[in-house]
């Protein structure tokens, strides 16, 4: 029994609906996944429904894009309580951030290249939902104004290039304690990715509860580097292929990380225990 506990959907910047994705990983003989889209949890009830018509265990989760000083930081959620009202308040607010900034880029777009491109035909692509840089490359692409995803972001809107805006994102810290007033297990997503060591030992100080150690992007050293952190840390172990779907420029990743089942009931056990000691202080307030 194997799981992925990294994937996205169309309700972020996937290009597989909730249901398309459990039928693929049903289909690549999952036993269970985990649904985590940038910053939204608007895709977790479709992803659960088509969990229960396909008997496939789906896992409500979320994944947050953090800014350390200025280091880039993905926060993973996990088994998170997807009504909790200030998560919901929380990514209604970065959801409205988001729109903004997309519309700048798509003015800077127009300003500096002429391009004729609008944030109705993004809605469109991502029906409507969480915004991303990766649906404008998709719109230029395919309306043949740039040949590449990579070409969008290196010469456009990567980081430091003409028509790129920042973001106000919220520390990692905000994230973790979102994610546990949701009653959920935050976890650093592929720390291999994050520039710079000591953020990572920072994180972990300050009460993350796992480490992504299986990555599609780690290095065999890098694994088993970060298995020994989590070992050291008493850090739950986590693993995915951050699968955005075969329409995005990594195409289908869904498949190349087969995570032993075993680690899904570590979190499974920890989830209890969160459980009953927010039961218990219930019970005692």
């Amino acid at each position: 029994m194997f799981v992925d506990l990294h994937l996205h959907t169309t309700y972020s910047d996937g290009s597989y609906t909730p249901e398309d994705l459990v039928k693929k990983a049903k289909e690549l003989g999952y036993s269970a996944i985990a649904v985590t889209d940038h910053d939204t949890i608007a895709g977790i009830k479709k992803s659960l429904k088509a969990g229960r018509k396909n008997n496939l265990e789906v896992i409500p989760g979320v994944e947050f894009n953090t800014l350390l000083d200025k280091t880039k930081v993905h926060i993973l959620g996990y088994f998170i309580d997807y009504q909790n009202k200030e998560l919901l308040n929380l990514l209604d607010k970065i959801k409205k951030e988001r729109r903004e900034r997309i519309e700048k880029m798509i003015d800077l777009l127009k300003e500096l290249y002429n391009f004729n491109i609008s944030l109705e035909e993004i809605k469109e692509i991502c029906a409507n939902n969480i915004l991303g840089r990766g649906h404008i490359a998709r719109l230029l692409t395919k309306k043949g104004y740039v040949k590449s995803w990579e070409k969008v972001f290196d010469k456009y809107i990567g980081s430091g290039q003409p028509a790129y805006v920042s973001r106000n994102k919220i520390t990692p810290f905000e994230a973790i304690d979102i994610i546990k007033k949701a009653n959920g297990i935050p976890v650093i997503a592929h720390p291999g990715l994050i520039e710079d060591d000591n953020t990572v030992h920072q994180i972990i100080n300050y009460g993350i509860k796992g480490l992504e150690v299986y990555y599609l992007e780690h290095t065999k050293k890098q694994i088993e580097n970060y298995k020994k952190l989590a070992k050291d840390n008493s850090l739950l172990i986590t693993g995915g292929s951050d699968c955005h779907g075969p329409k995005n420029k990594e195409g289908l990743r869904l498949g190349k990380i087969c995570l032993d089942y075993r680690y899904l009931e570590k979190l499974k056990k920890h989830k209890i225990l969160i459980d009953d000691n927010s039961f218990k202080k219930d019970l005692s307030s």
